[in-house]
């Protein structure tokens, strides 16, 4: 650039007035300065310290029936469907509570031990679907019983909560109000959701493997399910400020409904964390690339005058 600009013998001039080593030094310096501003970006810490964490919350098992009556559509996109997302609006809204997932339909399955690990409960519940359980047919007590005894802390009488997500169609005989007033004993609370049309009941549609549409039948008549809001209300009832919830064919809110009922309850304390505090040193690393910064600015490129 400076042969176009410069004639030869004023080239010669200014070539020999520079110091390359001069600015070696400056470009050395503006490089260190660049550096030092990459790892302050990093935030570099050092000094780790343990703290134990407090956490406070409540014990939350989502019930919820994946047996074939759930696949009705007088919700759509489908009973089920829906309450699995109605279950995705709770885990945006839930702070600090452990949440349990657990699916029933003529047996029950634990999906999601209790656990604070939110991402891991999404996971668990983005794989339920009515095979989900080994065993057709609905089971509402025994569901009830699983939950109470095997999920929950057994030592602790407070701060535990079912929502239970069914239309209720128990064809077990399980005696589903006994076993909600044994929970109840526990100090467990039930909030029982129900999901359906409760007077015509709806058909349960069966996809072939041609992918063809029909409809569940028994002794050659089609089946329709219908929401059993009597058999609901009673076990929401019989636990401690229990409540029923009606969606029928209609919609919710559940995060509202935690925010509601559960968020707003006492809470106990659950157990600490220990995390560890480091002591944050990226102002060295700031403050270092400035100074080089300056001095660059300073260091002239010209060489010192031998006379």
């Amino acid at each position: 650039m400076l042969e176009i600009l410069a004639e030869n013998r004023l080239l010669v001039s200014i070539n020999n007035s520079v110091s390359i080593s001069k600015q070696v030094l400056k470009a050395i310096l503006l490089m260190v300065a660049f550096a030092a501003v990459i790892i302050a970006l990093t935030r570099p810490a050092w000094n780790p310290k343990p703290r134990d964490v407090k956490r406070h919350g409540r014990d939350v098992v989502i019930l919820l029936d994946v047996s074939k009556s759930m696949l009705a559509e007088d919700i759509k996109p489908s009973r089920l469907e829906r309450a699995k997302l109605a279950v995705r609006d709770l885990m945006e809204k839930i702070n600090g509570d452990r949440i349990g997932i657990v699916t029933f339909a003529g047996n029950t399955s634990v999906k999601c031990p209790l656990t604070q690990d939110y991402a891991f409960a999404r996971l668990a519940l983005n794989q339920i679907s009515t095979e989900s359980t080994t065993r057709g047919g609905t089971n509402v007590g025994d569901a009830i019983r699983e939950a109470a005894n095997k999920v929950f802390d057994e030592q602790v009488k407070e701060y535990k909560d079912i929502i239970l997500i069914t239309d209720c169609n128990d064809s077990e005989g399980s005696f589903p109000v006994q076993a909600a007033q044994d929970a109840g004993a526990k100090g467990i609370r039930i909030i029982a959701v129900g999901l359906g049309n409760p007077d015509e009941g709806a058909r349960i549609p069966i996809v072939g493997a041609d992918g063809t549409k029909s409809f569940l039948k028994y002794d050659g008549r089609e089946v329709w399910a219908s929401l059993d809001e009597n058999t609901l209300r009673q076990i929401a009832a019989a636990t401690p400020g229990g409540a029923y919830i009606p969606v029928q064919t209609g919609t919710f809110d559940l995060g509202q409904i935690y925010s509601n009922l559960i968020y707003s309850a006492g809470k106990r304390e659950l157990e600490a964390t220990t995390i560890l505090e480091y002591d944050e040193k990226f102002q060295i690393f700031i403050a270092l690339g400035l100074i080089l910064i300056v001095c660059e600015v300073f260091v002239s490129e010209r060489k010192k005058d031998e006379n």
